[in-house]
């Protein structure tokens, strides 16, 4: 297994000279370096959410507005869970000690397991949008291509007829399942810390619980749990849809060269500040799969520098703004449920 998620790329003299080029290119630029004042302010104001969130759900108390405050509740989780994903990569700290301690707490105060999602991350990173070999297209309730429709059993194939219509509301489950897929992970026996993840995962639900039943009514805190995850579900998701989904979907023996296998499989995301922000810097997908331990600050200006010599080799770069990159994904997944709806026109 795994275990390293910054998922280097390999050295320029077994990458091929087109990536070599381009790494001296960006180092020569000081894009590599760390930016610790950055992560310091960032981390300090999430923080800040984060016990402000649960302080005004005390302070309100029993009241139906506790649920507004449940929906930003949602947010804050979300840009934890950026945050332990920037500390996975090592973007905040080179050391690894340093980073998987960082990542860990980030990831138990979401409810997530660190090691779990570290290997599955970086599984994802060494194959973007292979069909066999990244885990993030594995047909577990969605298929995400005609050939994963034509064999689906079960729940992928019930669902993959409507799945760009449902692709939404599903979202809502995506924070259950995080939960519930860090909890199956702790029986791998190869998972690296998994007594530590699982007592941080468990610590966190007994207080995440605890505390709601504490301050709430049974049934509002029910509502607060399906507001709170639900939306908590729909923001992960909106953060990830973006980056892969209905582009090129590799096969078998498809393999380009490590420059090439990381940006044609993924599509930038046009936006301001703004946009940095909401999406934690995947935005800048492209050039966060080429150099995966770059702090996600840097990533706008090495966009700059990444998009101009993709166009002197003739490699196909792709940006769009958000609205359109969740339409290119649905109509992705629409059309990768085709197979499925032509079997019930026959039938």
């Amino acid at each position: 297994m795994t275990t390293d998620s910054t998922v280097r790329p390999p050295p320029p003299e077994a990458s091929g000279s087109d990536f070599a080029r381009l790494s001296r290119r960006i180092a020569d630029a000081g894009l590599l370096g760390r930016r610790p004042g950055y992560y310091a302010v960032r981390i300090t104001v999430v923080a800040a959410f984060y016990v402000g969130g649960w302080a005004a759900v005390a302070l309100i108390g029993r009241s139906w507005w506790t649920l507004t405050v449940a929906g930003l509740l949602a947010v804050v989780f979300g840009q934890v869970a950026l945050i332990a994903h920037d500390a996975a990569h090592r973007q905040v700290f080179r050391r690894r000690r340093a980073s998987e301690a960082s990542g860990r707490i980030a990831g138990a105060g979401v409810g997530m397991s660190y090691g779990w999602w570290q290997d599955k991350h970086t599984r994802h990173h060494a194959n973007p949008n292979h069909e066999e070999l990244d885990p993030d297209l594995a047909p577990d309730l969605l298929v995400w291509s005609q050939d994963q429709a034509r064999v689906a059993k079960g729940l992928p194939r019930l669902i993959g007829r409507r799945q760009a219509f449902l692709f939404f509301p599903l979202l809502t489950l995506e924070g259950f399942n995080l939960h519930v897929s860090s909890v199956r992970a702790l029986a791998n026996r190869s998972l690296k810390n998994r007594t530590l993840d699982g007592a941080l995962l468990f610590g966190h639900f007994a207080v995440y619980l605890a505390v709601l039943l504490w301050l709430l009514p049974p049934g509002m805190a029910i509502a607060f749990v399906a507001v709170h995850q639900g939306l908590f579900g729909v923001y992960l998701g909106s953060l990830f849809a973006p980056n892969h989904k209905g582009m090129p979907i590799l096969t078998g023996d498809d393999r380009p060269d490590f420059l090439r296998r990381q940006v044609l499989t993924s599509r930038n995301v046009r936006g301001g500040w703004f946009t940095d922000i909401a999406l934690g810097g995947l935005n800048h997908q492209i050039e966060h799969h080429l150099f995966p331990s770059m702090p996600s600050p840097n990533l706008r200006e090495a966009r700059r520098v990444v998009r101009r010599y993709c166009e002197e080799l003739g490699v196909d770069y792709a940006e769009t703004g958000l609205i359109a990159s969740y339409r290119q994904a649905l109509t992705s997944l629409h059309q990768a449920g085709a197979p499925l709806r032509h079997s019930d026109v026959a039938a």
